[in-house]
């Protein structure tokens, strides 16, 4: 089970259904770096010049490398542990995204944030709740943020 949560908000499993509606919050901001674009493309063998030549890419359409949308989009993760903690649990799960939406390119050097919200919250087989929140990642200082994504999770005692 368990015990260590230090999102900003943190509910029992049974409090997880009162969450719909619910505003999150901001997660802390995280600097995207060169070396964490290098290691995603490794990782995706993704190594398009315009997120892993710095000298290529300054001369492209963004002036520098940008992040992987997959790599932006993957941030949900350690967002989503920032903002809600579910104690009482045995198994927390990713159980996917719907609606994915690569907005605006991450430059790299820029800082990234989630903010999301509790759309809905049903029960499912196995006595799970399923858990629906629409996340935006911004970029600080532009306005139009780098991905919409609609998360779902899974939370089963």
């Amino acid at each position: 089970m368990t015990t260590e949560i230090t999102a900003k908000n943190t509910v029992s499993f049974d409090e997880v259904k009162d969450m719909i509606g619910k505003d999150l919050g901001y997660t802390e901001y995280r600097t995207v770096t060169q070396e964490m674009i290098n290691t995603f493309a490794d990782a995706t063998d993704d190594h398009q010049w315009i997120h892993t030549d710095p000298e290529a890419a300054k001369d492209g359409p963004f002036g520098d490398t940008i992040a992987h949308g997959f790599l932006t989009l993957a941030m949900i993760i350690p967002f989503w542990t920032e903002l809600l903690g579910v104690t009482g649990v045995k198994t927390k799960v990713n159980y996917g995204l719907d609606k994915v939406r690569f907005t605006n390119p991450v430059k790299v050097g820029s800082k990234i944030r989630m903010k999301a919200t509790c759309a809905d919250v049903q029960e499912v087989k196995g006595g799970g709740l399923h858990l629906v929140a629409d996340c935006v990642i911004e970029i600080e200082g532009v306005e139009r943020p780098a991905v919409v994504a609609t998360f779902l999770a899974r939370f089963y005692r």
